[in-house]
């Protein structure tokens, strides 16, 4: 008696779902609807909605069967490896524009390598809607106390 009462008492666990790619998608690709499926599983770091992963592109091959991880997806591309982009430098009251070559593929809010074209210095910055890619001064040095 007492068994069955405990039993009663305890809620079942909770089942989460889990986005599982139903078909081979290549790098790159943008997310379809059919390109994915939800499964009755509980994965940490993955989606649990097909709407939340639909229009984003894929950032490595995902495998038909396999969970989505939320790594794997990112926004779409919009600048392209060695495509040239506005590079902005925003300090106090300074701005410098200039232009500078992708290393590499990004979609706005990744962070992004540029070489400068000007000097030929590779930077870091954020990828802006609109392409631009905006480098943040860095830290302030702190002043030391010689006494």
């Amino acid at each position: 008696m007492r068994l069955l009462l405990i039993l009663l008492l305890v809620a079942p666990p909770v089942m989460a779902d889990t986005v599982v790619a139903a078909r081979t998608l290549r790098a790159q690709s943008i997310v379809a609807p059919g390109d994915v499926t939800v499964v009755p599983q509980d994965i940490a770091g993955t989606y649990a909605s097909v709407d939340e992963v639909i229009g984003l592109e894929a950032r490595g091959v995902l495998y038909a069967g396999r969970a989505v991880r939320i790594e794997d997806l990112g926004p779409p591309a919009i600048i392209d490896r060695n495509q040239v982009v506005p590079v902005l430098y925003n300090a106090g009251g300074m701005r410098i524009v200039a232009e500078g070559r992708a290393l590499g593929r990004a979609g706005p809010g990744d962070m992004l390598r540029v070489m400068n074209l000007s000097s030929h210095s590779v930077i870091t910055g954020r990828v802006l809607p609109d392409g631009t890619v905006t480098v943040s001064p860095p830290d302030a040095p702190r002043s030391q106390n010689l006494n």
